[in-house]
């Protein structure tokens, strides 16, 4: 099993561009687990849509910390918007802050129900923690509500690979 994790867990970081959350390792803030606004320059004055827009791009560049920071401050500034939710989840995903991002899921839910994205993101999550029976199901579930979603498709390919080695 955990040779079945591991392969997941490699195939997860290369297939990283085609698949993964829908919202991707790198600087040593990033990766840290740490989580703190008090390093981003005037993040206190930024507007929703800015911070968006930072979020996005520290994402894509594998700094989750400085992204769940400027997610949260979305989150804060446009609490209806599931934007936010579901950057600062897959943020928390990748920094390891499972706690955290299971919070996040459940005020996504909530605000937006249970969309494909939700179900995607909630899968990469579980596909993160080495659940791949929980992973399975969400991917699933995100496939019967958007059956051609190519990041739900991949998802789905890249756990039936993993579970085949």
């Amino acid at each position: 099993m955990k040779a079945a994790v591991l392969g997941v867990m490699a195939l997860t970081l290369m297939a990283l561009p085609l698949g993964g959350c829908s919202s991707m390792l790198g600087s040593s803030y990033g990766t840290s687990g740490k989580v703190a606004s008090a390093d981003l320059p005037s993040i206190g004055d930024m507007t929703a849509d800015a911070a968006l827009v930072d979020a996005r791009s520290h994402f894509r560049n594998n700094d989750f910390g400085y992204s769940a920071a400027l997610y949260k401050k979305v989150v804060e500034l446009s609490p209806k918007d599931p934007q936010g939710y579901v950057g600062l989840g897959a943020s928390y995903d990748r920094l390891g802050r499972f706690d955290l991002s299971d919070r996040v899921y459940a005020s996504l839910y909530r605000l937006s129900g249970g969309t494909a994205q939700y179900y995607n993101n909630l899968g990469y999550s579980y596909l993160l923690r080495g659940n791949l029976t929980q992973a399975l199901a969400n991917f699933r579930q995100a496939k019967a509500l958007a059956p051609d979603n190519a990041v739900v498709a991949n998802n789905l390919a890249m756990l039936a690979n993993a579970r085949a080695t």
